[in-house]
Order: structure tokens, then sequence, then C-alpha cells
């Protein structure tokens, strides 16, 4: 956990932002793998974290606006679960870490709830992702679980966002713990990837470098021979020699905070001379839009600077054709590059995506439903302190070229004849993490190896290094 001021800091800001009422924040439960003793990993709710940071299931948060008063509920465990778990500090000595004198237990949140809603006031609510939370709201505020995500407040939502998204400092320098580690993980697997070897050996060698460094992996690792297949998470492939082999992985700290990094490397020692030709492309799209960052400036303005120059470097391979921005326009690039260019990270990979992208995002505006630009994570123009993945792509996948092709779409812009023969080609992106500064970015954590030479060198490495 940060200090206790940091928690109490950031919940007056919350207080300030709200008219009235309760904030209600739901700590996240353990998830039963297959039966109640046996659970997934346990993993807080971010937006608990950032303002109660205690990472105990089974708790409750709520923000008071008008009586200034913050609350933590739950049950103080018995000796029988300490025989499993281990001593466990009590509610009240947890709630001092947060910088919370009031406390009580989950019958006392009924009570406190019921209360509050007799006497006409407001509690307010983020979405709920898992059945326990919609379940939970149903017991305190009788709302039905289908009708729960549409009943949560869109005022505390807004300010949550506008909160989290603006990191500190000392959760920056948190991130960058995250992608140095993150950073291990993929040098680890240039110098690994070599014919023979399972996709799985490399999942392994990953997941291991984040435990090692105290926390874990911030998302299933896709680590795969099939790069087109945006988010592989099968490993069962064996590596041979010409095959590109593409990781997308993260650390996450032991308080949450994440790191997200995309590399994609030959098997062989070099890359032949076509999966340059397409991973050159994709480094140019990477560098342009990180010269682009800055405050002030719409990312979607970014994302389609990048996709510009992915149709370009396309024509010059003459896979496609015609005006750029047209086929821009259109959304043909959509063939090579079918999602967005990045999307902010903190304590979520996908930070807040549990709010809603709309209001991540968008501000509230709606989305494009266009192929491609529909997936855009982010569109509103970026502010100081705003971390952001870069990881432009071009991937060749097969199915949508059938079924384009098929469908005689965007021939003025795409050369289906020759797109035919890329068919085994697989996928390439880079990512890197960014945060806005006052006049432009800055890179987080040490540099990946992300050239053509440096990651070539780095496959020289002895693999048992990191």
């Amino acid at each position: 956990m940060f200090n206790a001021q940091t928690y109490t800091e950031r919940r007056n800001v919350l207080r300030t932002r709200l008219d009235s009422g309760i904030a209600l924040f739901p700590g996240n439960d353990e998830s039963p793998m297959n039966y109640a003793d046996n659970p997934y990993p346990f993993r807080q709710d971010s937006s608990f974290l950032y303002y109660f940071g205690l990472r105990t299931a089974g708790l409750a948060g709520v923000v008071d606006v008008d009586e200034g008063r913050d609350y933590i509920f739950g049950n103080d465990l018995s000796v029988e679960d300490f025989v499993w778990m281990g001593p466990q500090p009590p509610l009240r000595e947890q709630a001092k870490q947060a910088g919370i004198r009031h406390t009580g237990s989950m019958a006392d949140l009924a009570e406190f709830l019921q209360a509050a809603v007799k006497n006409g006031r407001k509690v307010h609510f983020l979405p709920p992702y898992r059945p326990g939370n919609t379940l939970k709201l149903y017991h305190w505020l009788v709302i039905e679980p289908m009708d729960a995500p549409a009943a949560a407040s869109v005022e505390l939502i807004r300010a949550v966002v506008a909160q989290r998204e603006i990191k500190t400092e000392e959760e920056l320098r948190e991130i960058e713990k995250a992608v140095d580690t993150t950073v291990d993980m993929h040098v680890a697997a240039m110098r690994m990837a070599r014919p023979g070897i399972l996709e799985s050996d490399i999942a392994a060698r990953v997941h291991e470098i984040a435990l090692r460094a105290g926390g874990t992996i911030s998302f299933p690792v896709i680590a795969t021979v099939h790069g087109e297949t945006l988010h592989n998470h099968y490993h069962g492939n064996r590596l041979t020699a010409g095959d590109l082999f593409l990781l997308d992985c993260g650390a996450e700290t032991a308080m949450g905070y994440a790191g997200d990094l995309s590399s994609t490397m030959p098997v062989s020692p070099s890359f032949t001379a076509r999966q340059k030709e397409i991973y050159a492309i994709t480094l140019a799209a990477h560098d342009a839009a990180i010269k682009l960052l800055a405050p002030g400036r719409p990312f979607k303005e970014i994302h389609l600077a990048a996709c510009r120059i992915i149709v370009d470097g396309l024509k010059d391979l003459n896979l496609m054709k015609g005006d750029t921005d047209a086929a821009v326009q259109a959304g043909a690039h959509a063939m090579f590059f079918p999602c967005g260019l990045g999307h902010q990270m903190g304590l979520d990979v996908h930070d807040m995506e549990d709010l809603g992208e709309v209001y991540v995002g968008y501000d509230g505006q709606p989305k494009s439903t266009q192929f491609g630009l529909k997936s855009l994570r982010m569109a509103k123009p970026l502010a100081p302190g705003i971390v952001m993945t870069i990881e432009p792509g071009i991937y060749f996948i097969p199915a949508l070229m059938d079924m384009w092709r098929a469908e005689g779409r965007f021939t003025d812009f795409i050369h289906h004849d020759i797109l035919e023969t890329y068919k085994d080609f697989g996928g390439i992106r880079n990512e890197e993490n960014f945060v806005i500064t006052a006049d432009g970015c800055r890179r987080l954590g040490k540099p990946k190896p992300k050239t053509i030479e440096e990651v070539e060198e780095e496959k020289m490495r002895d693999g048992h290094e990191i």
C-alpha cells in the first residue's frame, strides 16, 4: 500500500466531485475455480484499491459525501479461518492503514444502506462486473441483477475516470516497476525463441519472471506463432524455422499496477526479407505515433495517422492501392489493422474499462460503428498524467481475407490476389508504454529491443541470463 494519507486525499478529492450522497465501493470476493475452497488467485477490484488500498477479500468501502466520513465494512475472520490462512489483522487495523476510523460488519453495511435509501439519499455505485457484486446490490438496494449496470451512477463513473486517469508520481514509479519487469519478460522470450521450443515453454518462463519480481502477470500471456489472432491464449504449438513469434504480456506489481508490452521476433536467427518489410512498416507507424503524443491532441488523430502510415507502407508492397486518406476513411486498412492504437493503463492493464469505454476513452460521446475503428478504446484528447500503450500492428487474417474477397469489398484499395500470398504470414506488433507530459510524452521503464537489428542481436544472447 501507499501511505494512509494518499488514500485519504484520494477520497477527499472524490467527495468534491460528487454533489451529495454515498459512494459505495464493493470489493471483490474470492472467485471459486470449481468449488469454494479452490478459488482463482484473488484480485481486488481496482477502484476499491485506488480509494482504500486493501487487498483483503470480502470488504466494502463507503465514501459519505454529506457527512465527510469514510467507512470500511467487512467481517473479521475466526480462528477456524486462521487455521487455513494464518493470522489476519482485524478489520479495524486494516482500516487504519487506509486512514479510516469507521468500520462495521457486512450486516452493519446492509442496515447503513437501507437507512440511506429510506432517508432519500443517493447511493452511487460503479457498474458491477462480477455476479457476486450484482447479487450484493440486489440484497442491499433491491436492484435486479440484470438492471445493475444501467443503474450505476454516471456521476460517480465520470468522477472516478477523471481522477484515476491522471497518474501521480508515486503511481508512475509503481507502473515503471511493472514495465521494467515486463521488459525482462520480453528479453527472455527473444533469447528463448528458436526451432523446437513450445509456446508453453516461453509462456511459463515469462510468467516465472513476473512471479519472481513479487507480483504476477497483468493479463493472460499471449505467446504464439499465430500472431494474426489478436488475443491468442493457446500455447500448444511448437516453434519452427521461418515462423514469427508474437509475445504480448505484462507484469503486475504487488500493489496491482500493470505493464503491457508486445514484441514480435523471428524463430530463426534473423527475419526473412518479407518479414523485415512488414516489420519496418509497423515500426514506422509506432515511432510516428510516439512523436505525436502530446497534451490536448485527440488520441483518435494519432490512431488515424498510424493507419495512414500503414496504408502507405502496404502500397509500396503493392498490397494496397489508391488514395491513402480515402482508404483510411473507408476503413479498408482494417483488413490489416482491425484494432485500436492503444489503451490507458494503470491499476488495470486496460485501465478502468469496467467503467465503460464510452466514458474512459470518449468522454461520454458515442463510438464509431465502423469495423476496426469501433475497436479504438481511446479517442479523446490526451492530458498530462495519462498513461497510454502504443501498439500498431499488421495482421494477415485468412478468414477476413476470404470474406472480404468473396464480398468484393474494397477492391479500389486492396490487391486481393497479391494478398493471397500472405495467408501464412501471421501478425506483427510492437508495444510500449508512455505517460503524457506537459510538453509531449515519456516512455515508461527501461528500453525494450524493438528495431530489427536490436531483436536479432538479442536473439544471439544466452536465454538463461535473465
